[in-house]
């Protein structure tokens, strides 16, 4: 075949894309067990840093078992869906997409040091795209022991700033609930009037500058998980926790 004609050149380059895609396919999929395990172990990471339990990736998994003493899928009504495991058949980005009587919500159970801790992994929208994270509850189901949080594509330097341990510290301590058990959720507010945050009663804790819409979707993602957790936690509590 002449290798100066139109023919050659473009059998070349078909067999050079062929030859390409499979050897990419191929590294994909021989990689894909290994990728899938590293996640596995993050979201053990993310869920036990909300309680202050800081891990590599390859101790991740026994602190994970060691601390985590119960994992529950419940339903919107409270129950507990038994047929389900939370970590590995749940994922909060499908679960969205149903209505909540459909949905399984994930709740973790952490004991440390004879200290009950309930983790609840939280999703929302930022300015971009989806913004998600966990945040933890002490005994009382309405004191923040931690959160993490992380983002797809928010603006670095401003909604991505969620991310730092400046802000999660925020919430550390703050309540979810008023004092008459309603869910009031935290605002992240740019008109907080407590910016030293020693107001632990207050639902508010200082936005971050330029990321108004970004701090929006924390405040209302955390406010909308939470409320589908109140039956379970009444079922628990004996003060009925209303919604406001």
């Amino acid at each position: 075949m002449n290798r100066d004609s139109n023919l050659y050149t473009f059998l070349f380059a078909a067999i050079m894309v062929l030859v390409v895609a499979t050897v990419l396919a191929f590294t994909s999929q021989s990689l894909k067990e290994l990728q899938n395990e590293h996640v596995r172990k993050e979201k053990m990471q993310n869920i036990l840093s909300t309680v202050g339990i800081m891990t590599d990736r390859d101790s991740a998994e026994d602190l994970f078992n060691k601390y985590i003493e119960e994992k529950y899928a419940l339903k919107n009504d409270g129950s507990i869906n038994n047929s389900v495991d939370p970590f590995s058949q749940i994922k909060l980005s499908l679960e969205l997409k149903k209505s909540p009587e459909q949905q399984n919500f994930p709740l973790y159970v952490a004991n440390i040091e004879n200290s009950k801790y309930y983790i609840i992994p939280i999703r929302g929208n930022g300015l971009w795209n989806a913004i998600y994270g966990y945040i933890s509850l002490k005994e009382d189901l309405n004191t923040i022991k931690g959160v993490v949080f992380d983002h797809v594509g928010e603006t670095a330097g401003l909604g991505a700033e969620i991310t730092q341990d400046w802000f999660k510290e925020r919430f550390v301590d703050e309540k979810l609930f008023d004092s008459n058990n309603n869910l009031m959720g935290i605002m992240v507010s740019k008109t907080n009037n407590d910016p030293s945050n020693l107001d632990k009663n207050d639902h508010e804790v200082d936005a971050i500058s330029g990321a108004t819409i970004t701090g929006d979707g924390v405040s209302d993602m955390i406010k909308e998980r939470i409320q589908h957790y109140v039956p379970f936690f009444n079922s628990l509590n004996p003060k009925q926790i209303a919604l406001n």
